[in-house]
Order: structure tokens, then sequence, then C-alpha cells
């Protein structure tokens, strides 16, 4: 695919792959972005996950059309993005490596570098001339390791962005469309934890004429760049996207199951934009992504073995370890003869930043009944 004239897409999807990272479905697979500039010298920007080596070195060959590549820009690499480094090292020996003190300081724990090969150390600012396209590199550690780094293209306005504005799933049709849900399910659990750092890369490029922003994953955002931007800015400032409350629920027999759908009746009969998760069913990174895009959270979960049903406990803790901050949560707990998960979920969420806990904790035992209901609208009535 050509970008503009003389830089092309040489990527390709994966529809193969059920976790990405091992952990993370993807139903509708995942992209391992690579591009090339045809310049005085030829520049391939990062590769693809050795999943797809021969068919992106198929793509790379055809776009070549005889010519050698003189740079590799490695702007991230994690393996997903630099696990074709050693093919290409083969395929062009006198090819020059282009990363930063940090790339080229992990490099070796992926690939056997030979000593003759030719490197080039870049540091914030330095620039990369290929004839008529310059490049100017930006470092941006801990979006998401501590390696990153991004590039501006000057001639035709191009960030390459390594993982920010990256997504899940395989783009099918105007990028627009659905392009929020799958950049937050990928942002929050992947590069959430690190917002101080991509509100740093934002300012970075604050400053810069993008026509274009091209990641590692998903597709190439062009045109009207300005919702994808804001969404970013809101995000890593962990301010919340949507005025809501997200009820989400960890039932055993179900019962806990009506209470939550309850709250969250009571929630839409005032008013509020209302979204249920069952937590046993809905994967957690879905989970986490609606978490951090609404304001409020209703949390909802039966006790267990003294403590707190698996399922929640498992969310929360990748609340914790993701950054989740800024909201206000209630909770409604139920035990049969000793409950105990609002004593968890409390002491789970206190260990969050600046996450104001609404009073009252609504208590159930086994089942809701009349003397429930009170309590429960008053929760409501203060979330």
């Amino acid at each position: 695919m050509q970008i503009v004239e003389d830089v092309k897409y040489i990527g390709v999807d994966d529809i193969t792959i059920d976790l990405f990272e091992n952990q993370y479905p993807v139903s509708r697979g995942v992209t391992y972005n690579s591009y090339l500039i045809l310049d005085e010298s030829v520049a391939v920007l990062d590769t693809v996950d050795a999943r797809k080596q021969k068919e992106w070195e198929g793509n790379l060959l055809t776009a070549l059309a005889g010519r050698n590549v003189d740079y590799l820009v490695i702007h991230h690499l994690e393996p997903d993005h630099a696990g074709s480094i050693g093919r290409l090292m083969e395929l062009f020996p006198d090819m020059t490596l282009v990363g930063n003190a940090k790339t080229f300081q992990m490099l070796p724990q992926f690939f056997e570098l030979p000593s003759e090969r030719k490197t080039v150390t870049v540091k914030e600012g330095d620039t990369l001339c290929l004839g008529k396209h310059t490049l100017t590199f930006l470092m941006a550690p801990m979006v998401h390791w501590p390696e990153v780094m991004v590039s501006y293209e000057e001639h035709d306005k191009i960030l390459f962005s390594a993982d920010a504005f990256g997504t899940f799933g395989v783009p099918e049709g105007e990028p627009e469309a659905d392009w929020a849900e799958e950049a937050a399910r990928y942002y929050f659990n992947i590069v959430g934890k690190y917002g101080a750092m991509v509100q740093t890369l934002l300012k970075k490029v604050s400053g810069l004429a993008i026509r274009t922003i091209c990641p590692l994953h998903g597709p190439v955002l062009k045109d009207n760049l300005a919702p994808y931007l804001h969404l970013y800015q809101i995000w890593s400032s962990y301010q919340p996207e949507k005025e809501g409350v997200l009820v989400a629920y960890a039932s055993i027999h179900g019962n806990t199951a009506k209470a939550a759908k309850k709250a969250a009746e009571l929630l839409e009969k005032q008013g509020v934009s209302t979204r249920i998760c069952d937590l046993s069913r809905t994967d957690v990174s879905v989970a986490v992504a609606l978490a951090f895009r609404y304001d409020k959270m209703l949390l909802a979960a039966s006790s267990y073995n003294a403590e707190v049903f698996p399922c929640m406990q498992n969310f929360l803790l990748h609340l914790k370890h993701n950054g989740y901050q800024n909201r206000r949560v209630g909770m409604i707990e139920n035990g049969s003869w000793a409950p105990s998960a609002g004593r968890v979920m409390k002491s789970l969420l206190e260990t969050m930043k600046n996450i104001e806990l609404v009073e009252p904790l609504v208590t159930i035992k086994s089942t809701m009944k009349k003397e429930n209901e009170e309590p429960l609208a008053q929760l409501v009535e203060a979330l």
C-alpha cells in the first residue's frame, strides 16, 4: 500500500493468532506494521513478528523491486516488531541499523550481532537524511518499553508513532468507525500504566504539523487526526472519556447479578448512561478498558473463601497494574453467612490513586430483599 509517494506500507495481517502477547483475545486478529521509504537511500522502518516473516519478506522484496536496503530504523524492540531483524540482516548484510543507546543495549538479548555490523546511535532531535525525506527522532521511553522512540518525516509530515495510536484488529473500511473501541482496549491494557510518558510524547509532537500517523498496529491514520489526538490526551491524563457508570459484577449463582442489574435499572431511570459487565464472561481486557472510559463504577461481588469471587479480584488487580485512578466507585457485596467481598474490594481500591469510595456499602445476604432496596437506592443516588 502506498501511503504517499515513496513511502509504502509493507506490513502484514495476522488473523490466525488467538491471543496477543499470549493474554489478550484478538478475534479480529492484529496487524504488524512495517514501512518502507524509497529515496536516494532506502529505509525500512521496523520489521514484523516471526510468525509472519515470509509474507512480510515477500512484501518487502516486491516493493524494493531490486533495490537494496540502506537503513533499518528500529523504533521498538518487542518481538512482534523486531522478530524479523535477523532475517533482514541476512538479506542485506551491508545495511545500517538505526536505534538509540537503549536499543543497542537490548538488541543482543534478541539477536547475535556480527562485530562488523554497521550501526547509527541516535538521540533526541537527531536526524537521518535519506534524500528528500528526513527523519527526526524523538525518544519515547516506556511507551511502552524503555528503548521506544518515534520519528517524524518532515517532507510528507508523517509521524511513525511506534506502539502509540495502535489498535487490535485487522482494519476494515474506514478506521474512524470502530477505532476507539479497539484502540482503548489496546491502550489501557498495554500502555495505560505509562500515561505520564504518553503525555510527554504528546507534548513533544504537539508542535509538529502531522498529516499522517503510522503506528505499529492497526490502521494508518490520515486526514482529520484531531479525534485520535484528543482521545490520547484524555486517556493518558487518566480522565474519563464518558460520563456514566460501569456496573461490573462477579456472581456465583446469579443473585449478585440480579442486584447489579437492579442498580443499573435505577441508574438508567435517573438518565445515567450505564454499561453492565459480567466479569465471569467478559474478557478482563475489555472490562479494564470500559472502567477507564467511564467516570464512575459500581462493583457487585459475591464473597468467596472469606475473600472475593476470583474474577472480581482479577479485574481489580488488572486495574491496579494499569494505573486506574481519579474515579468514583460504589460497592455491593453478597455473602450468605460472612460477607467479605466488600472488605477485599475496598482494600484493593485503596491501593489506587484518587479513588473516591461512595457510601453506603450495600450488603446482601444470599438474595435481594425488601430491606436492601433503600440502601441500594441511596448508593445509586450517591453515585
